[in-house]
């Protein structure tokens, strides 16, 4: 039973093909991460939601006009990688491009359930191509216990979503970290998530991007499709010792959410996430900064949130950070 629906997206052909294929525009309305070989033949990757990977083969490429692919979950055995197949044809129309979508190979119950997510992010197509950008996804919120590898795919999502607000003329601003700047709280950040992936057996490609998301995209892609490919289960060697992996893994929850706080803060955005995954995030620095890391110098001494303060800014003052009047939106 297939599920078939039309668009109109507000750009032409070509632009509206990339949207739908490049790994950085997809971001901006459908994955969280992408990797993409954009071939007959070449396979993709994408994470749609946090602890959901849509995988598959493409058998049809033509720029600007159709692209066809196989399509399943990882981990599913109902509809694994492969086992469906998705048809995308654009076709000029007067305001943009008409955007229709077949996806042949599914039950009738698979038709319902993926008829409701492609009527979600057809409508963020819609606008990400009228905006630049579709913004935050409210499918990416996590259940309130997600798991290392779901948290960490979610607050990828948050500190992204803030650095794509963050200009070139912003590099050089000041960071509540008084040694880093914003580019250099970037290249930072980018360091632990490599430190973190290379610990789950990541390999990186040399870095092409400058802008700061694609680089951060960049280097979390192949990190966090290492540890879903790795698990959980034991421990990695983390610099000269070891941790459980659980705990490795959770280092980088800690690292995206705080520092997308302060590029936000550095940058005049607001970040807002999710109450559950900072709750999560604020159990996992709880057992991540002990007072031993603290005396290391690595973070300052924890500050008082006030009463009233909610989760994300309970975890902003636990770093060691003061928490603005107004304080951190949580949803």
């Amino acid at each position: 039973m297939p599920f078939e629906k039309s668009v109109l997206v507000p750009l032409g052909a070509d632009e509206t093909f990339a949207l739908i294929t490049q790994p950085d525009r997809l971001r901006r309305w459908k994955a969280i991460t992408a990797r993409v070989d954009l071939r007959a033949g070449g396979d993709y990757r994408w994470t749609i939601i946090p602890g959901h990977s849509a995988c598959g083969t493409f058998t049809e490429v033509e720029p600007g006009r159709r692209v066809v692919f196989t399509w399943g979950w990882e981990g599913d055995t109902a509809l694994p990688p492969g086992a469906s197949t998705v048809t995308i044809t654009l076709e000029p129309a007067e305001g943009g491009t008409i955007v229709r979508l077949v996806h042949d190979g599914l039950t009738g119950e698979q038709a319902a359930m993926h008829g409701e997510g492609w009527t979600h992010y057809l409508g963020r197509l819609v606008e990400a191509g009228t905006r630049g950008d579709a913004g935050a996804d409210e499918w990416a919120a996590v259940p309130q216990d997600p798991g290392a590898i779901a948290a960490a795919e979610a607050t990828l999502a948050v500190c992204q979503l803030v650095l794509r607000g963050v200009a070139e003329a912003d590099y050089d601003r000041a960071t509540i970290c008084p040694e880093f700047s914003v580019a250099q709280l970037a290249d930072h950040l980018i360091g632990s998530v490599t430190f973190v992936g290379g610990a789950a057996g990541a390999q990186f490609p040399p870095a092409a991007a400058t802008a700061l998301e694609p680089r951060l995209a960049a280097a979390a892609q192949p990190a966090l499709e290492a540890w879903n490919g790795r698990g959980l289960d034991g421990a990695v060697k983390v610099g000269s010792g070891e941790m459980p992996a659980a705990a490795a893994l959770g280092i980088l929850s800690v690292e995206l959410l705080v520092h997308a706080w302060d590029f936000a803060q550095a940058t005049g955005q607001h970040v807002t996430v999710a109450e559950g995954l900072a709750a999560h995030v604020l159990d996992v620095a709880g057992q991540i900064i002990t007072p031993e890391v603290r005396s290391g110098g690595n973070f300052a001494d924890t500050v008082p949130a006030g009463p009233d303060a909610g989760v994300m800014d309970r975890l902003i003052a636990f770093t060691g950070r003061y928490v603005p009047v107004g304080g951190t939106s949580s949803t």
